[in-house]
């Protein structure tokens, strides 16, 4: 019997920070609602701003989809996380920077920073009875014993689920898999989210849930920042063969024909008609 690993598509948040990809709400109601038909374990809604116009667009999904849960990504800010919180999502994606580059050089911070920010924002997720995963920032520069800690903490906090981030892209296959077997070791859910500055990203997932990630993180095209994110289509593709992922690669195509009508403004493409 196949290993299922569950498919986690990031085209409304990550995907849209792809340059010169912009959804309107709309959009991003349609784009949800097909990924939801197709199979698609978990939609990363986008980052929730009270400042956005148009932000109802998650209720509407919310309300709308069927099976797929619904996830909203959020700072390392208390603030930020109640504010996803009253969207009442299905889960709450925490952005937690744990390198040093990160959490010294770009936050200005500590570790114990890091803990005492991560605990306070749990803390907020769990008087809204909303789970949550943690997204561990450029973990894949991170000290190992670090995130190791990190989790050990987060796991007596009730978390069940972390998301090991190559945010900078520099992971290459052998690492990738080293790094998903000692956090393993935790006995934390791994989910791992790759970025495409080297063309490694569907390689490295593809290692990666091998070495035994749970949930593997992708989009539409492979868009998203700089180079991109792991490509939906890619990973489904090849993995197909190793795991039931509850998606096909021929569902994904279709996806990509809608997406692709989408940033043409709408109008219809040749291929649209396989919809």
């Amino acid at each position: 019997m196949k290993r299922r690993i569950k498919i986690v598509d990031t085209t409304l948040r990550d995907g849209e920070q792809c340059p010169g990809v912009v959804f309107s709400p709309s959009d991003k109601v349609r784009l949800a609602l097909f990924l939801d038909s197709i199979g698609v374990s978990e939609i990363e809604a986008g980052i929730y701003d009270v400042g956005t116009e148009g932000v109802h667009y998650i209720s509407e999904i919310m309300k709308k989809k069927k099976q797929a849960a619904v996830s909203l990504w959020s700072k390392l800010n208390p603030e930020n996380v109640e504010e996803s919180a009253r969207q009442k999502p299905d889960l709450i994606h925490i952005g937690t920077p744990v390198s040093y580059a990160q959490i010294y050089n770009k936050l200005g911070k500590n570790k114990k920073w890091i803990e005492n920010s991560l605990q306070e924002c749990m803390e907020v997720a769990r008087n809204y009875n909303i789970p949550i995963t943690v997204g561990l920032e450029d973990a894949s520069r991170a000290d190992v014993a670090f995130l190791v800690s990190l989790i050990r903490l987060m796991r007596q906090k009730g978390v069940e689920t972390i998301r090991l981030a190559d945010t900078v892209g520099v992971l290459f296959p052998r690492r990738a898999g080293e790094l998903v077997r000692e956090i393993k070791q935790t006995g934390i859910m791994i989910e791992v989210h790759e970025h495409n500055d080297f063309g490694m990203a569907v390689a490295n997932s593809m290692v990666m849930a091998l070495s035994g990630a749970d949930m593997v993180d992708g989009t539409l095209l492979g868009i998203g920042e700089r180079a991109g994110n792991c490509n939906l289509y890619e990973f489904v593709h090849s993995a197909a063969r190793k795991f039931d992922l509850n998606v096909s690669s021929a569902d994904i195509r279709k996806g990509e024909n809608l997406l692709k009508s989408i940033m043409n403004g709408g109008k219809k493409n040749d291929s649209e008609d396989q919809i």
